[in-house]
């Protein structure tokens, strides 16, 4: 606690029988202040310890021996699912077929459809779903499919970039349907 001398009178008198009053010096008891610091220094170090940070989950592929094999897929289990203009969805199963016949397009609410027979036809270790937003695929319709893989409990899925022959083959769709 800090204590100053207070005790001198209302008047000062000069003159040679008054005494001088004796000057204290200020003493601060810093003993409350480093109570303070242990208890701020404890507090954060608590709270820091208690916070998590909040992230996505990923599920990373094993790894293999063969660095060729590392990310392959069975392409009887894969359904490729596109993100098109106008909430257009296109998909297809396993490999695209070079004259594009398995090419198929389809909506948001026939899509669901196609995941659980695919996931039904599927053996689970094999099934996954591959996601490609075209270039004029709208942050609404790529947060809708990934919803749609938490409802139909889709395990394996993956977002990758679209090829140039199935922006060809969804440009060619969308004009054939008179989608601008």
């Amino acid at each position: 606690m800090a204590e100053m001398d207070t005790s001198s009178g209302g008047g000062h008198k000069k003159g040679p029988g008054v005494k001088k009053g004796k000057k204290l010096s200020t003493r601060v008891d810093l003993t409350p202040m480093v109570d303070l610091g242990f208890l701020l220094i404890t507090f954060f170090i608590f709270t820091t310890t208690m916070s998590q940070p909040t992230a996505m989950k990923l599920f990373l592929p094993k790894d293999t021996e063969k660095p060729e094999e590392q990310n392959k897929v069975k392409a009887s289990g894969a359904l490729t699912i596109m993100l098109g203009k106008g909430d257009g969805v296109y998909y297809y199963e396993g490999e695209l077929l070079p004259d594009g016949s398995n090419f198929k397009g389809s909506n948001f609410k026939e899509i669901r459809t196609e995941i659980i027979n695919k996931k039904k036809s599927t053996n689970p270790q094999d099934f996954v779903v591959v996601i490609k937003p075209g270039p004029e695929a709208t942050y609404k319709n790529t947060v809708d499919i990934l919803d749609e893989m938490t409802i139909n409990d889709v395990k394996r899925y993956a977002m990758v970039d679209i090829f140039d022959t199935e922006i060809q083959l969804m440009k060619a769709t969308e004009a054939s349907q008179g989608i601008k």
